[in-house]
């Protein structure tokens, strides 16, 4: 079989290239997210002139709500505070009125009024409460405005993306207390946003609601404003309900939270601080589907299932929530590719990259309706699957998925390894694909020594780890399920695949295994994270591993925060970049499974602690999808990188991950085991609590406690059959 190649342009730099004209969390750090629906406000609850920004409120990657302002007497007000509750439902912001002047005199005083307005999300809907309070002693009067507007750009016109042409949008108003926005797409398909008020406004526009407020002493008075989001190709959502009820019904969606939040907890508050709001940002990202849930990437930008992403926080998190790995599973195995589609780089057997359903994806500008350029996804499904069955003995779940498992290892087999050298490589067929297809997919992220850019085909080295884990992985399903022959020979091409490897990929004078090999087979001898993530499938010989740990806590790749993407002394080197000196959380993670599978938990124990100070950085301890990779001086925080998504779901999910690292905590359903090797609280944690940790119907509660450069681990209550083992 002859691979199509597309050469590399000028234009690839651009293509799918997020422009940044400012920072998404200074300017919008008010996140919501609810199923297909995600907002992003200022921190007075606004989104004022957001132009190709993600201020706004999102529904199915388009915009439906592009602007909204609250004004008292034609003046923004005084903000006091501005907060997402803890289980990331609600948005609480708290205001007064500026002083308000007429002819020269203060007719009213600042901080007279308290105005406090409630924001959630709820089947497809943006629900706000405003009620305003009169805290004088004399009546006061005033106006109050509601500014509104609906652009419906598609997600990828809010990138930077130029359109030809566009559809058209019409607005009416409807009986005096709703305005409808109609959008007419290209696609044929009419989305509408739909402004309702209750009470209704003394005037209401195409554009504003206007109230006239006359409020006594200690009176107040409260609205609501509901943003509906609708299209002509879904079923309509159910009719909209008084505030209290989707109120009621969001927090009940949240419960997840609570769950993974307080699963864990420490003796250290900043770390329950972060855990809970790893546990809250998680269950806001997860979305439930007809297959089970799935982990949505994060937002702005990647709101929708990626594979790559959906099936590394499944990893991450399979300890603690093996639930969570079985919707992913289900899902992916439910959008496997069946044929060849060069628009979509799709192959048989291929697992999915992106799925999205705005105007720009069902038109074809984009290519992401449904697209399978990553040559990752499909042997991480594998890897989750075997992971899956080791964790929870699922056999009926493996039974249900083993054709998708045997088609995903037949496309490794025969078209992720195009030219037969054992190794499994990318290139694009589609013209409007991504250049590079691993998880550092920027155009300039692989590269040779000189910093020249690599010619394609690639074989990354993490993904051949990643086919070595799901050959050894699946070699395991196979005997469950009696098909010995195939077995052996899963297992015998995972050897030979290790033996190859390190023949081919090993960089003495490095120390490290190469980024890659190129087209001409040649490797790209630069120090780089991808040699960490090879660590976690066991694929390297123990005394590499050790030279690898070496590299990675070398200056040059520790920033004392975490490991950058790629050495300082690389000519490539940006600490800036998208994927060339930045510090990716969920990388780091991955890193440190590896780490500890080989029993450096000195390494794995540096990246925790720095992960976690930088932590304490960062707006409500949320670990964002990246920052950069500058160094770590006295006195500083860690520089945001600007157009970072968060939350992020494989960012969110690594505390949890790294907890597992530290503990070297494996689950082996088939020996009732919870095994624990070495395991090593980081300084600053002196005792941990894990509740509830599940194994089929048994369950137990323990408790580590750290004594000198031990940590001892104490079974508080048990329920069923389940043991532990703990090794040095």
């Amino acid at each position: 079989m002859e691979a199509k190649i597309l050469p590399d342009s000028p234009e690839d730099i651009s293509t799918f290239h997020i422009q940044a004209t400012e920072s998404i969390q200074e300017r919008w750090p008010r996140t919501l997210k609810q199923g297909d629906s995600f907002a992003m406000f200022d921190a007075l609850g606004d989104c004022v002139s957001p132009g190709l920004t993600p201020g706004g409120l999102f529904h199915n990657d388009t915009r439906y709500l592009s602007g909204v302002q609250l004004l008292i007497d034609g003046q923004r007000p005084l903000l006091l505070s501005s907060t997402v509750e803890n289980d990331n439902v609600v948005l609480t912001v708290d205001l007064s009125n500026p002083d308000i002047y007429q002819h020269g005199a203060i007719v009213l005083p600042r901080e007279t009024l308290h105005v406090r307005r409630s924001k959630f999300l709820w089947q497809g809907a943006c629900h706000e409460r405003i009620a305003i309070y009169n805290f004088d002693t004399k009546a006061q009067a005033c106006w109050l405005t509601i500014n509104f507007a609906a652009d419906f750009a598609d997600l990828f016109e809010v990138r930077g993306m130029q359109r030809a042409r566009r559809g058209e949008i019409t607005s009416a108003v409807i009986g005096g207390s709703k305005t409808i926005f109609r959008y007419m797409g290209l696609d044929k398909i009419e989305r509408r946003s739909e402004i309702a008020f209750d009470p209704p406004p003394r005037q209401l526009s195409k554009s504003q609601a206007l109230y006239s407020l006359q409020l006594e002493p200690g009176a107040h008075f409260a609205l609501t404003m509901t943003v509906l989001c609708t299209d002509s190709a879904s079923p309509r959502p159910p009719a909209a309900q008084v505030f209290s009820e989707p109120y009621r019904a969001a927090r009940r969606g949240a419960e997840r939270a609570a769950t993974l939040g307080g699963s864990v907890t420490s003796s250290n508050e900043l770390a329950n601080r972060m855990l809970s709001r790893a546990g809250a940002d998680l269950s806001m990202l997860v979305t439930e589907t007809p297959q089970g849930p799935y982990p949505y990437a994060g937002t702005p930008w990647f709101s929708t299932p990626f594979g790559r992403d959906g099936l590394i926080t499944a990893l991450e998190m399979l300890w603690l929530d093996p639930s969570l790995a079985c919707g992913v599973l289900r899902y992916l195995a439910a959008h496997q590719a069946t044929k060849m589609d060069d628009r979509n780089d799709a192959e048989p057997g291929k697992i999915l990259h992106e799925t999205r359903s705005c105007e720009m994806a069902i038109l074809g500008e984009v290519p992401f309706r449904h697209y399978y350029g990553s040559i990752d996804s499909t042997p991480l499904f594998v890897w989750l699957a075997a992971a899956y069955f080791d964790r929870t003995g699922d056999a009926q779940t493996i039974r249900d998925l083993w054709p998708n498992i045997e088609a995903a290892l037949t496309w490794i087999e025969e078209y992720g390894d195009q030219d037969g050298d054992g190794f499994v490589e990318y290139y694009r067929m589609s013209e409007n694909g991504l250049t590079n297809q691993g998880w550092k997919d920027s155009c300039d992220s692989i590269m040779h020594a000189d910093g020249q850019l690599a010619p394609g085909s690639i074989a990354l080295c993490e993904v051949q780890a990643y086919v070595y884990a799901a050959q050894k992985g699946a070699a395991r399903m196979a005997a469950m399920l009696g098909h010995g022959d195939r077995a052996a020979a899963l297992a015998a091409a995972a050897e030979k695949l290790r033996i190859r490897f390190e023949q081919a990929f090993w960089i003495e004078e490095l120390g490290t295994y190469a980024l890659a090999l190129d087209g001409d087979k040649r490797p790209c001898k630069v120090r780089s994270s991808n040699a960490g993530q090879v660590l976690a499938s066991g694929i390297a010989a123990p005394e590499r591993a050790q030279a690898v740990a070496a590299t990675l806590m070398m200056p040059e790749m520790f920033s004392g925060w975490g490991v950058r993407t790629l050495s300082a002394d690389a000519p490539r080197f940006n600490p800036m970049s998208y994927h060339n000196g930045s510090v990716w959380p969920h990388d780091n993670a991955i890193i440190a499974l590896g780490l500890a599978r080989y029993g450096l938990k000195r390494a794995a124990s540096a990246i925790f602690e720095g992960l976690f100070d930088a932590a304490n950085h960062m707006d409500m301890m949320r670990l964002p999808e990246l920052f950069c990779g500058f160094p770590r001086r006295r006195g500083t925080a860690p520089v945001s990188y600007p157009v970072a998504c968060a939350p992020q779901a494989w960012a969110c999910v690594v505390p949890f991950a790294l907890l597992k690292a530290n503990l070297g905590l494996q689950i082996c359903f088939n020996q009732r085991e919870i095994r624990f090797h070495n395991p090593q609280l980081p300084r600053f944690m002196e005792e941990v609590h894990i509740n509830g940790l599940e194994m089929g119907e048994a369950s137990v509660n323990l408790r580590l406690r750290r004594r000198g450069a031990d940590t001892e681990v104490a079974v508080v209550s048990r329920k069923g059959d389940v043991s532990i083992r703990i090794t040095q």
